[in-house]
Order: structure tokens, then C-alpha cells, then sequence
């Protein structure tokens, strides 16, 4: 069970990073701008965070083997789509539809690992190969990525799901359990306002290097997204069925772990964004050795994510976030040095190594912190909560990122100054990882907590 689970969560995460490598191909065949191209990788990201939510509520009301079938189908329907797309909306429509299949998957998936493992050392190993996945499953879509685009097309970063995903499919109807389903509202309302108030917000980002802060459209989106998100949080306070009940926030460790892990992944999928194209525009490495050069990242996350399942027992998870997230905003500040002549042994691959390592040691310790007590039949919602905070800070992170380098690099395209405009994104994305030290130091709790069984689903 615990392998299909892991296999669920390994095709969503893959999704997030497989088409960073493929960006400059899929630039080049389809005519797409410099910002309106992010929309490839954000059109994903922003639907998955958005529906997260309501994905997760959807299993605990409707049964998590359901939900989690459904959600398989709509992923793998939706990638077939997006490899056969010929016209840039296809795509982002194809992209929106993996987000929202991956937003019923994902949820169902970690919520079936929390409920089927007691707390303790046994929790936290599952949790270890689960964070692991998670982890290593980035940096390895960025290898895969890479091998794929280069041996056949980018648009086999798409059909690759299918067996996948027949495979996790199958698998569920034969070892995954129904769960009791809930006699819950089903708040929609609360779900698609979560959702365009965070693509509104995404989007002022996105316009505002090209249309400038203070032009009409972009104040529109945000002034959207600050009445949407603004409503979204006033509709769940006092509400019995709310889409995302504050109460969740009244533990300090499980509020903490979910602000570290927004904050860390804000900083790590425009990591990988930038990365790939100073690989391959600066560099010149082809998509396949790009995709390989991402390896050493793959193995530290691994190494380091065993490690902190072990660990977490015995220190609790709060040296471990402080630490991974430390090592996260050492590897981006090491790298935010890069200009023209830098070279991958002597600048990418130091901060491929601290960045990895920071994965796998925060990983595990951020997502058995977010769930640990909550009860079997809301741990769908606090899956979904974590996952959203993963996405949504990716989203708004890489569209932060994306203007800083915009800005810097004022539309110029040679090498010396798009270096040095991603070099002020990874020095965004290093202030984002320190932010997240600080949170992890001083809102999750210093010391193991008490092992205690969650109330039964």
C-alpha cells in the first residue's frame, strides 16, 4: 500500500519540476513570451494549491479510495491531452486539468499514510519513504525531464504519466481501504475563491515586469486577490463545515510546519526553473545531460530524508527544519553569485548538494509535524493543507522570482545579464529560505513531543 501511495505522490511532485527542463524546448515550438511561458509551469501549481483543499475535504466526505481514483483519472486524462497540444492555451488548459486531478490524488494519498501507520517510529519511517518520494521526486524530474526531451520530444514529459498511473490506479483498487465518509457541507464557494484569488495574485506578479506595479491590470489583480483570499479566510471563521478550519492553526508546531513548508517551496521551484535554462542557455548543456546534472541533488535528498526520519524521534522537528531550511538558503545565496563564466562543478553543483540535503532533512520533520494529532477523519483537510501551502508557495515564489530577473535583465536575452538577473531571483529565493529558519526556530516546538495515537477515522 504504502508503495502505491508513494508512486501517487512521486507522479504529481514529478509534474511540479518534469517540465522545467522541457521549458526552453516547449518556448521554442510553440512561440511562447518570456512571462507568459511561466503559465506552463504555474498553470499546474496554481490549480493544484488552489483545489487542495477541497480535494482533501472531498476524501474524508466521499470516501479516499474514490476520490483518489478520480483524481488518478482526471491527472492522466489530462496529461494524454497536453502532450498532443499544438496551441498555448491547450497546454495551460492541459496543465490546469493535472493540477486539479493532482489536487483530489495527492491529499487522499497522504492522508491514507497518516491513518494507517500509528504515531511513533513507525509513522515516521513510512513518513521517511514518503518524504523521500516527495523530495527526490523534484530533482528527479528534473532528470527526467531532461532524458525525455532530449531522446524523443518535450511532449513525452506528458505521456510518461500513463503507465504510471495505470500502474498506481490499478494498484489502489486492490490495496487501498474505503474510508467512512463524513455527513459534512461540501463549501465549493470557499474552493474557487482560494483558487482565482491565487491565480489573480500570481498574475499581478506576472504583469507587473511587463505592464509595470502601478498600471491598471496589474493593480486589478491584486486588489482581486486581496478581496477573494480576504473572503476565503472571513468564510471559514465560525463555520462547522469550513473548507479549511482555522483550528488547525492553534497548534504552534503544525502552524509553523506549514509556514516553513510554504516558505521553503517558494524558494525551491523557481530554483529549478532557473537552473535548467542557465544549464542549458548559458552552460550549453543538451536537455538530457541538463536532466543528469540534477542527480546529485536526487541522491542527497534521499540520504538526507532517511536520515531525518531516524532522527526525528529523538530531537523533534524543530533542529531539523531549522537545519534543512539553513542549508536550503546557503545553497541559494551560494548560488545567486552566478554570472556568465560560472561553471557547474564550481557554482550549480555546490548548491545542488545544500539544496538537496536541505529537502530531505526538513521534508519528513515538516509533514509528521503537520499531521501528527490530527484525527483520522480530518487528516484528508490537513493533507490538503500542507500540499497547498507546497504549491501555492511554489506558484507565488516562482512568479516573484520570474519579476526580480525580469527586471533586472530589462528584456536584454545576453548571457552576462540574464545570468545576473537569475542570480537576483536565487537571492530572492535565498531571503525566502531564511525567512523559513526563522519560523522553524521560533514557532515549532524545541522538543520531541509525546507520542500519542490520533482519534480514530
Amino acid at each position: 500500500m504504502l508503495a502505491v501511495l508513494a508512486g501517487a505522490q512521486l507522479m504529481v511532485v514529478l509534474d511540479t519540476t518534469v517540465i522545467t527542463i522541457a521549458v526552453p524546448s516547449i518556448q521554442q515550438d510553440l512561440h511562447y513570451s518570456v512571462t507568459a511561458l511561466q503559465w506552463v509551469v504555474s498553470a499546474y501549481t496554481v490549480v493544484f494549491g488552489g483545489f487542495l483543499l477541497l480535494g482533501g475535504r472531498l476524501g474524508d466526505l466521499l470516501g479516499r479510495r474514490a476520490v483518489f481514483q478520480v483524481g488518478g483519472a482526471v491527472f492522466v486524462t489530462a496529461s494524454l491531452a497536453g502532450g498532443f497540444a499544438d496551441q498555448q492555451a491547450w497546454l495551460v488548459v492541459s496543465r490546469a486539468g493535472q493540477g486539479l486531478g493532482a489536487a483530489m490524488l495527492a491529499p487522499a494519498a497522504l492522508a491514507f499514510v497518516s491513518t494507517s501507520f500509528p504515531e511513533g517510529p513507525s509513522r515516521n519511517r513510512a513518513f521517511g519513504v514518503y518524504g523521500a518520494v516527495s523530495g527526490a521526486g523534484a530533482a528527479l524530474g528534473a532528470v527526467l525531464g531532461g532524458v525525455l526531451t532530449d531522446v524523443a520530444s518535450w511532449r513525452w514529459v506528458f505521456f510518461i504519466n500513463v503507465p504510471l498511473a495505470v500502474v498506481v490506479l490499478a494498484g489502489s483498487a486492490w490495496l487501498l481501504p474505503e474510508s467512512r465518509g463524513l455527513r459534512r457541507k461540501l463549501d465549493v464557494l470557499s474552493a474557487l475563491m482560494a483558487t482565482a484569488g491565487v491565480t489573480a495574485l500570481v498574475n499581478g506578479f506576472i504583469s507587473a515586469p511587463v505592464n509595470g506595479w502601478s498600471s491598471a491590470g496589474t493593480l486589478l489583480s491584486f486588489s482581486t486577490a486581496v478581496l477573494l483570499l480576504g473572503g476565503f479566510f472571513g468564510r471559514q471563521v465560525g463555520r462547522e463545515s469550513a473548507l479549511f478550519p482555522l483550528s488547525l492553526l492553534t497548534d504552534r508546531s503544525r502552524a509553523g510546519a506549514f509556514g516553513v513548508h510554504l516558505l521553503n517551496n517558494a524558494a525551491l521551484l523557481g530554483t529549478y526553473y532557473f537552473f535548467s535554462q542557465f544549464a542549458q542557455q548559458v552552460l550549453g548543456l543538451s536537455p538530457m545531460v541538463t536532466g543528469l546534472a540534477f542527480l546529485p541533488s536526487t541522491a542527497c535528498v534521499i540520504l538526507a530524508s532517511r536520515f531525518g526520519s531516524r532522527m526525528l524521534s529523538r530531537t523533534g522537528p524543530r533542529p531539523l527544519a531549522v537545519a534543512g531550511s539553513t542549508a536550503l538558503a546557503a545553497g541559494l545565496l551560494y548560488v545567486s553569485f552566478m554570472s556568465a563564466g560560472s561553471t557547474y562543478a564550481g557554482r550549480l553543483l555546490p548548491s545542488l548538494i545544500l539544496v538537496g540535503l536541505g529537502l530531505g532533512m526538513s521534508v519528513v520533520a515538516l509533514t509528521v509535524t503537520a499531521v501528527s494529532g490530527v484525527a483520522g477523519r480530518d487528516a484528508g483537510l490537513a493533507s490538503g493543507v500542507l500540499n497547498t501551502c507546497q504549491q501555492t508557495g511554489g506558484s507565488l515564489g516562482l512568479a516573484a522570482m520570474v519579476t526580480v530577473s525580469a527586471h533586472a535583465t530589462g528584456g536584454r536575452r545576453d548571457t552576462a545579464v540574464l545570468a545576473d538577473g537569475w542570480g537576483n531571483a536565487m537571492l530572492l529565493g535565498a531571503g525566502f529560505a531564511v525567512l523559513a529558519v526563522a519560523v522553524a526556530a521560533l514557532v515549532i516546538r524545541a522538543k520531541p513531543w509525546a507520542q500519542q495515537a490520533a482519534p480514530a477515522d
